[in-house]
């Protein structure tokens, strides 16, 4: 499928400022400010380069802790490797620039992890203050740093420590939540602290960790950090149509905003929301197209995994792709087609289950046999890594 030619914006009056636009963090400069967030056991390399196919304008990686990647500094190496850090941190081959999430509540070991991060030339640094899983939060990562604000400023301080002294500068930012619970509202005392460590951009989704992904996230929250703070504030939280990035960047005025479930199985939500904001109209994406872009992820999986290992982690990423998305609805019978596609193994099965429900249906991809194998030691050894 060739890919649309860029939109370009129309003028921007004094009245109106434009939705769809350019990002300053620290000295990076985006030309959009569609992200598409970190999700670990998701957003893996290969669907961050369809995503970037279809308009995302920046991604990250899945969260890497800062943990393994210091236990793993013999083997790493951003060529393509079976070590699983090496897989969590390799970029698409169409992903420049990226950002590199770690994870971690110790601000020695995030310093010395960072310091390890130079071959793979990420444009930013990002701390991860929102994760909810409670295999991060146990460790006082993720989410749990938000319930010490000091130490919070301390990890991103040594953040920005090691980018001067082993990343060239790179900007250093932080994705948090509102904070612990509903008696702990301290995002604002969070995103002060990371701002006055250094960090150049604030992710915010506006639930606590107790909501975990219930709910709805109060956007207020995201207005009031814009107001509030000296660096661009990125919005997340329950974007699941191109009208919700609308109507949060126009209600809040954030720099950007992030998809994150709402990319799952529609990395055409960029597309789409960018033709939105610059036009004020989308052309929902087809079944068929929807199956074809599956059909290129499972592609770049295969060449990746292997066959075997890639069918497996694709059957969750095919269920999603046949589930519809705005204003184009979920494939007929589409529970009874997740029930076979969550039995697929081989891509013939992939190949023949969805042709039995698009009728004439015939991806670029249909036989194993156009896919390069890797070699048995990638495969043998390259397995989907815990956090």
């Amino acid at each position: 499928m060739s890919v649309p030619p860029p939109l370009q914006p129309p003028p921007a009056s004094s009245a109106t400022p434009l939705l769809y636009r350019p990002v300053k963090i620290g000295a990076l400069e985006l030309g959009g400010n569609l992200f598409l967030a970190p999700v670990a056991d998701y957003f893996d390399r290969c669907f961050r380069s369809i995503c970037v196919e279809e308009g995302a304008d920046f991604t990250f990686t899945e969260l890497v802790s800062a943990e393994s990647v210091i236990r793993s500094r013999p083997d790493l190496k951003p060529e393509a490797d079976p070590h699983p850090v090496n897989a969590l941190l390799r970029r698409a081959d169409n992903e420049e620039p990226y950002a590199v999430q770690l994870f971690g509540a110790d601000s020695a070991r995030i310093e010395a992890a960072a310091a390890l991060l130079g071959s793979w030339r990420p444009a930013i640094l990002d701390i991860n203050a929102g994760c909810p899983v409670p295999k991060v939060v146990k460790t006082g990562a993720g989410s749990a740093l938000m319930r010490n604000p000091a130490n919070l400023g301390r990890v991103v301080e040594a953040a920005v420590r090691a980018s001067r002294r082993s990343l060239g500068g790179i900007p250093v930012t932080i994705k948090i939540r509102s904070g612990w619970d509903s008696d702990s509202l301290n995002y604002r005392e969070c995103a002060r602290a990371a701002t006055e460590a250094g960090a150049a951009m604030v992710s915010l989704h506006p639930r606590t960790r107790t909501q975990n992904y219930g709910g709805r996230g109060d956007w207020t929250q995201i207005a009031d950090l814009v107001s509030r703070l000296p660096v661009p504030v990125t919005g997340s939280g329950d974007l699941f149509v191109p009208e919700d990035a609308e109507r949060m960047l126009r209600e809040t005025d954030c720099a950007a905003v992030m998809f994150a479930r709402g990319a799952m199985g529609n990395p055409f939500i960029f597309r789409e929301t960018r033709a939105l904001l610059l036009t004020g109209s989308y052309t929902p994406v087809p079944a068929e197209e929807r199956i074809g872009a599956g059909f290129r992820h499972l592609e770049r999986l295969v060449r990746d995994l292997g066959e075997q290992k890639a069918c497996r982690e694709m059957r969750k990423h095919f269920c999603a792709y046949t589930k519809g998305g705005a204003g184009c609805p979920a494939l007929p019978g589409s529970a009874a087609l997740r029930n076979k596609l969550v039995q697929a193994g081989t891509v013939e099965d992939y190949r023949r289950v969805l042709g039995e429900f698009l009728p004439g249906f015939s991806p670029d991809c249909s036989s194993p046999d156009r896919f390069p194998k890797p070699e048995p030691s990638v495969r043998d050894h390259l397995t989907r890594p815990g956090f």
